[in-house]
């Protein structure tokens, strides 16, 4: 995919050669003052005039007429160079590797130290650009009859890297490369229809992770889930014909299976919303709604892949929504695996279910840290938008550590409160411990209050992706459909954690 070399010879064939340009009034210096001379300085009248610009995010595409080994030069716009981050070089790079896969090139190199600023150098450069290709150029292949001509695509890509070692921008891409993959399976879970992932389809994709990275696995049945007493979970299965799964990777990266991370995925794989059922609208797209456990096991693939020195237990509770003779029902009392009795108020509040006696099995297996994440609530939406995750938490630091993560993920999450009056709304309950839906008001807070009940007190990050999961509109690193929302941030929290005194 990428091959790495150090000074470029730009009598080197290529299909097509990528260069950044940032705005600025002066001549090309460096190796594209070298480029200008090959032309006789007119890529620098093509720059005054505005056929090649340095807008951020422009692509410029000039032939190159024999004057260099590159068929064609692609110019890729940065802006002002102390305005580029890390987040918009992604972005650029997306782009001309959009543009690249339209007109069907098979092979490019990168002139990497021309995405270089006084931010960024050639490390951060290299990682931005093998995720920006892995996630730009993702497709999701669907089910349509396929045609026998073989689809054309950017396969070969060689990075020129004047001044670094090879090795260390090679680590960089592969590490990149790693995290756009990742999401990318995340992506492939979330736009798979319901009858074609099922829990067991799921759990068996679970298995086939732990072989390729060497993960402890363990795959609970509807006997073992029953056995242990997980009464919330199968609540939400009772109306289904797929048999539910508790799903359990584990990861161990230090000698002790000490300051475990638990990372704990909602794994609906379709939601009608039971007999609080949804609008003929709004029960279309469901098949998403495993979107939580989808990042969990995308970030599960990058953590086998970079292996870090920290301990994960992955848990994702894993069953359809369904309705039928045997589904539970509003006014049932039911019983979780922590002890905790829950009176059902609303069927279609049944994330919060299933993830509250995946919590209880997380500490289980020895968590110390929690951050669960699910497609949760709509209220999350109309407090937050389609581009920002909700979070609550009870524990300040471990927030800062997530917060951190997301922040270089490039994907923004932002807390929501969490007061003891909203952890009163779901107590209120005349027949049980707790209710599962309290009111319209506040709807993502309760809802993540209901699930922090479970934590008993263990430090805790909820990630209410409801609005971020999915998008309708194609963007520079991607298509329409799911985003693999949090699966780089999950990675880098647990890359990049620091434990704490609790």
């Amino acid at each position: 995919m990428f091959k790495v070399e150090s000074e470029i010879e730009f009598s080197n064939q290529h299909e097509g050669l990528v260069v950044g340009i940032f705005e600025r009034p002066e001549k090309f210096t460096g190796r594209l003052a070298k480029l200008d001379d090959l032309f006789e300085g007119q890529l620098t009248e093509l720059v005054k005039n505005g056929d090649i610009s340095a807008k951020l995010k422009s692509i410029s595409k000039v032939h190159s007429f024999g004057k260099i080994g590159s068929k064609r030069i692609w110019f890729v716009g940065l802006g002002k160079e102390k305005d580029l981050t890390f987040e918009l070089l992604c972005e650029a790079l997306g782009r001309v590797f959009k543009e690249l896969k339209a007109a069907k090139q098979e092979e490019a190199a990168v002139l990497l130290n021309s995405f270089t600023s006084v931010q960024l150098d050639g490390l951060e450069a290299a990682h931005a650009m093998s995720e920006a290709y892995a996630l730009a150029t993702y497709q999701f292949s669907g089910y349509r009859q396929k045609s026998n001509e073989p689809e054309k695509s950017l396969k070969n890509i060689t990075v020129y890297s004047e001044g670094y070692e090879q090795e260390d921008i090679r680590a960089s891409l592969t590490v990149g490369y790693a995290f756009g993959k990742g999401t990318n399976s995340a992506r492939n879970l979330v736009n798979t229809p319901g009858n074609l992932l099922t829990a067991t389809d799921m759990a068996n994709y679970a298995q086939e992770l732990a072989a390729k990275y060497d993960f402890e696995v363990e795959i609970l049945d509807v006997g073992e889930i029953e056995k242990l007493g997980m009464g919330a979970f199968l609540a939400v299965n009772q109306g289904s014909v797929e048999p539910p799964k508790m799903i359990v990777l584990k990861y161990q990266g230090k000698d002790q299976w000490e300051d475990v991370i638990g990372l704990v995925g909602k794994g609906v794989t379709f939601d009608t919303g039971g007999y609080s059922i949804k609008t003929k609208a709004g029960i279309v797209g469901m098949k998403t709604d495993m979107g939580g456990a989808a990042a969990v096991l995308g970030a599960m693939e990058i953590i086998g892949e970079i292996k870090p020195e920290q301990n994960v237990v992955a848990v994702i509770p894993s069953t359809d929504n369904m309705i039928g003779g045997g589904a539970f029902k509003p006014d049932d009392v039911i019983t979780s695996m922590s002890g905790k009795t829950i009176e059902v108020l609303n069927t279609d509040a049944e994330g919060r279910l299933v993830l509250a006696d995946a919590v209880t099995y997380a500490k289980h297996h020895g968590a110390e840290y929690l951050v669960d994440v699910a497609t949760l609530t709509g209220g999350v939406i109309t407090a937050l938008g389609l581009h920002t995750t909700g979070a609550m938490t009870n524990h300040g630091t471990l927030f800062e550590q997530v917060l951190e993560a997301s922040m270089e993920a490039c994907e923004p999450i932002w807390q929501l409160p969490l007061f003891e009056k909203d952890k009163q709304r779901v107590r209120n309950s005349k027949v049980a411990d707790l209710n599962n839906s309290p009111g319209s008001e506040g709807h993502a807070i309760v809802a993540g209050a209901f699930i922090g009940e479970f934590t008993e007190g263990t430090p805790w990050v909820h990630l209410d992706i409801a609005g971020t999961a999915t998008t309708s509109k194609e963007h520079d690193l991607g298509p329409s459909g799911a985003t693999g929302v949090m699966t780089r941030t999950l990675a880098l929290f647990v890359e990049r954690f620091e434990p704490f005194k609790k």
